[in-house]
């Protein structure tokens, strides 16, 4: 979809499109007025600016809306949009050993726990043994820097997620409108 055909459709097929790159409500309601943009540079400028003054409480929502770090099976149920896009995204946990599974699980609820919500990590190109690895350092943090940490994550997931919904490149793949 190119970003000029997602200008002319429906305030409510927008905000449909945009849950998939974000889950935070009051983000999605602060991106439709900013269309039409020129390109996807300005477009994902103005999704970052638009991130940074949500509220933590809008942060938490939108990580709501993952699936948990190695979680296969809440991926295809509960996340079934988004389940393409996070399963290529969550790909390096698919070669992990069985001990890092368990120790994602195990330190995956220590973290939600801890901070009340899920350990977000831009996965993309990661390791699940990297994944961990992270995890366990920033299990640490105190909540004021691990809700930066997880909205800068979240960030850079939702820009991925704009970037593959208006792909120029990429102009074989449909997206159903």
């Amino acid at each position: 979809m190119t970003i000029a055909e997602f200008d002319h459709l429906p305030a409510e097929k927008k905000k449909e499109l945009l849950l998939r790159c974000c889950g935070a409500a009051e983000w999605i309601q602060k991106m439709l007025p900013i269309f039409p943009v020129e390109d996807l540079v300005e477009l994902l400028e103005a999704a970052e600016d638009k991130w940074n003054q949500c509220t933590a409480e809008s942060w938490r929502e939108a990580f709501a809306h993952h699936p948990k770090i190695g979680d296969i099976d809440s991926l295809k149920e509960k996340f079934a949009s988004t389940s393409g896009w996070a399963s290529k995204e969550q790909s390096g946990v698919n070669n992990a050993d069985e001990n890092t599974l368990d120790e994602l699980n195990d330190y995956n609820s220590k973290y939600q726990d801890k901070f009340g919500y899920i350990f977000i990590i831009c996965a993309t190109d990661l390791t699940a043994t990297t994944m961990l690895k992270a995890l366990k350092e920033r299990i640490f943090n105190v909540e004021e820097i691990e809700i930066n940490n997880a909205a800068a994550e979240q960030l850079k997931i939702t820009k991925l997620r704009l970037e593959k919904l208006f792909d120029v490149n990429k102009s074989k793949q449909t997206y159903e409108l």
